[in-house]
């Protein structure tokens, strides 16, 4: 049986809706399991509790939201700002999972006051259980550690301040 013939039994089988078929012959033994057909013949009751309806209360006037500042905005103002004007911070490229160490009974990959030069890993972010390696694109010394260890990060959140002098 070659290749061919096999990609027209898969494609068979996912058409026909059944949820199993078993092929043999001489030296070749192929079984076709089809999940989606097996999911589409479930059936899923949920019981969903009644909530008691409430009594209309009047809507108080919404008060005015001031803008929110980003993190980097607040730390810089908390900290001095002026001075961390001359840093550089590195930002998250993805959403995920921030690691200072490659593993658990590992150092961290960088600490405050160590020189770095680009391309070394700063850290690294778990996305979808792949362990992404975050490198430094400048040279410099790292000044700040914004982010805590094992703490969810956003895409473009700081991670590092780094004094490139």
């Amino acid at each position: 049986m070659d290749l061919k013939n096999i990609k027209d039994l898969i494609k068979y089988v996912a058409k026909s809706g059944t949820s199993e078929v078993s092929l043999e012959m001489d030296d070749v033994k192929i079984t076709i399991k089809n999940d989606r057909a097996e999911k589409e013949n479930q059936t899923v009751i949920q019981q969903v509790p009644m909530q008691q309806p409430m009594a209309q209360q009047p809507m108080a006037p919404q008060q005015p939201v001031a803008p929110q500042q980003d993190s980097s905005q607040v730390q810089a103002e908390a900290s001095g700002g002026a001075d961390e004007d001359n840093y550089i911070t590195v930002k998250s490229p993805i959403i995920g999972t921030f690691y200072r160490k490659p593993s658990p009974d590992k150092p961290a990959f960088v600490e405050v006051g160590t020189q770095i030069s680009e391309g070394d890993v700063l850290c690294t972010i778990e996305a979808m259980k792949l362990f992404n390696e975050i490198e430094s694109e400048v040279a410099g010394k790292i000044v700040k550690v914004l982010v805590d260890d094992a703490s969810p990060v956003e895409f473009d959140q700081p991670l590092f301040l780094v004094d490139p002098s």
